[in-house]
């Protein structure tokens, strides 16, 4: 049988210690004279012996606190789910059936970095490529770069030498290198490595002067002047392909930094979508243009599936607030209203949503005066509901300090968490609610005048015996109380009373 008020769970028979059968007295003592020698002590009734183990002192019990029963349900609960998360984990989706179901990561389609996630395939007119060739060659990346453009001068060279090795073969030039009555060609043109050295002589106008072409071969002066011209159009095309690959502005994009999160807060008593956006270098990006655009799928009336719709997200094109001064980091805000896409979403269906905003900065780039587009994208579980960005400026002596290291910060504030639509018809039943009020109580206040100028002298006998007194522009508490929570999001509403 258990022992009912042991302290400590089962133990092994070794560690019991049988003693003789006594008294009840006698066992007491024995008892008591065991526990403070050793420790713990549980006697069994049934078993009529004492059973010992060597354990330490236990602390003494703290004193109780006399505490309400709500709070130590909530303490209950609290400590509940606490062990249910430890032992469970994050919670998952629920499929059909109530099994558990992890939730999909989607696959993005801008990277935070600006790599547009998409690879084209099964692509049959590659043919297209070759009409652009600088294009082409400029959107090689440098391994393949640098392999073309040593290759270019390598071919040409080792090409042209062959020619004018076999000039010098076909001529009998080779044969009459001890001749000196023979007048070759090319002087000093013994074999193809002599040949090829002077091939590169020729293309590159280096000009040594030990190998030089004489006048005694026309075919060798139209192959000189063919040489000089491929020459300098390859010059051309390489050294151009090379330069513009070094001074393409998508690298100045990467001065241009884009916040973690997007955050969704009230905004002069509108809900707004924000970012914040900055420049690390001291040259400026000039006409700075900031863009952004949904990108979700969504199905037609008709039935048709249209993946990865592109939806524009105003962030200041009607009052040109979109176009920037960007100088110092800057929060960019969109403004939810009827036009927006997220005008209907509240916080908690914005933990549902599988949407994925992209933004766009374009500007020219100051140095060189080449255009810039720095790219980033936001997905729907970056977008913190109620969280503001933390101020990164500070007034120094004689100038503004940026502190970089507070770009990434956000917290909390207190922000409702109903969709954008509901905040608006809430405020505007506060609207009419007051309209009507204070329409009713001006239409009443003439009558209650002639009342008190028909009867002056009982206008104050009137008021101490209860009758009602109407201030104009004034809410009751209990009015006051409704409109504020229906502000918050409490107060559900339907389509009939937006009509109204």
């Amino acid at each position: 049988m258990a022992l009912e008020n042991s302290v400590f769970p089962s133990r092994p028979d070794s560690l019991a210690l049988p003693v003789e059968e006594k008294g009840e007295g006698e066992v007491a003592e024995t008892a008591t004279k065991t526990a403070a020698s050793t420790g713990v002590f549980n006697v069994s009734e049934e078993l009529g012996h004492v059973v010992t183990t060597q354990t330490t002192p236990s602390p003494p019990p703290p004193a109780k606190v006399k505490r309400s029963f709500q709070s130590k349900l909530a303490e209950r609960e609290a400590n509940a789910n606490q062990h249910r998360k430890k032992t469970q984990g994050p919670e998952k989706e629920r499929g059909r059936f109530g099994w558990a179901r992890a939730r999909r990561k989607r696959q993005r389609y801008v990277e935070k970095n600006g790599r547009c996630n998409v690879q084209h395939g099964n692509m049959r007119e590659t043919y297209r490529y070759l009409t652009d060739i600088f294009t082409t060659l400029v959107d090689l990346n440098w391994r393949c770069s640098l392999f073309v453009f040593v290759m270019a001068y390598a071919v040409t060279w080792l090409f042209f030498g062959a020619i004018w090795y076999l000039i010098a073969y076909c001529r009998g030039d080779l044969d009459h290198l001890e001749d000196e009555a023979w007048t070759p060609c090319v002087n000093n043109v013994n074999g193809f490595i002599s040949a090829f050295l002077f091939s590169i002589e020729t293309e590159t106008t280096i000009g040594y002067g030990h190998r030089v072409i004489t006048d005694q071969c026309p075919v060798g002066t139209m192959l000189l002047l063919l040489q000089a011209i491929l020459g300098s159009m390859v010059n051309a095309f390489m050294v151009g392909c090379m330069f513009v690959k070094i001074s393409q502005p998508n690298k100045r994009a990467e001065t241009l930094v884009f916040s973690k999160h997007a955050v969704i807060s009230l905004r002069d008593d509108k809900l707004c979508l924000m970012f914040r956006v900055g420049d690390l270098r001291s040259s400026h990006i000039v006409g700075a243009n900031m863009r952004a655009k949904l990108i979700k799928s969504k199905q037609t009336q008709e039935g048709e599936f249209i993946p990865l719709d592109q939806t524009d997200i105003s962030v200041g094109f009607e009052t040109g607030d979109d176009r920037l001064f960007l100088v110092s980091p800057l929060v960019i805000s969109h403004e939810i209203d009827a036009r927006s896409p997220f005008w209907d979403m509240s916080q908690a269906q914005l933990e549902k949503e599988d949407f994925e905003i992209v933004v766009i900065l374009e500007g020219m780039v100051e140095a060189t005066g080449m255009t810039c587009q720095a790219r980033s994208s936001y997905l729907a579980e970056e977008v913190l509901w109620g969280h503001r960005f933390s101020p990164m400026m500070s007034l120094a002596e004689g100038f503004f300090d940026v502190d970089y290291g507070a770009f990434h910060h956000t917290f909390e504030v207190d922000t409702p968490s109903c969709s954008a639509r509901e905040l608006a018809l809430a405020a505007a039943r506060l609207d009419a609610h007051l309209y009507w009020s204070i329409s009713s109580r001006l239409d009443e206040e003439p009558t209650l005048v002639e009342q008190a100028t028909k009867q002056p002298d009982g206008g104050s006998a009137h008021s101490k015996a209860g009758d009602p007194i109407f201030t104009v522009g004034e809410m009751t508490d209990i009015q006051e109380q409704s409109a504020l929570g229906e502000l918050n999001g409490s107060v559900t509403t339907d389509q009939s009373e937006t009509e109204a």
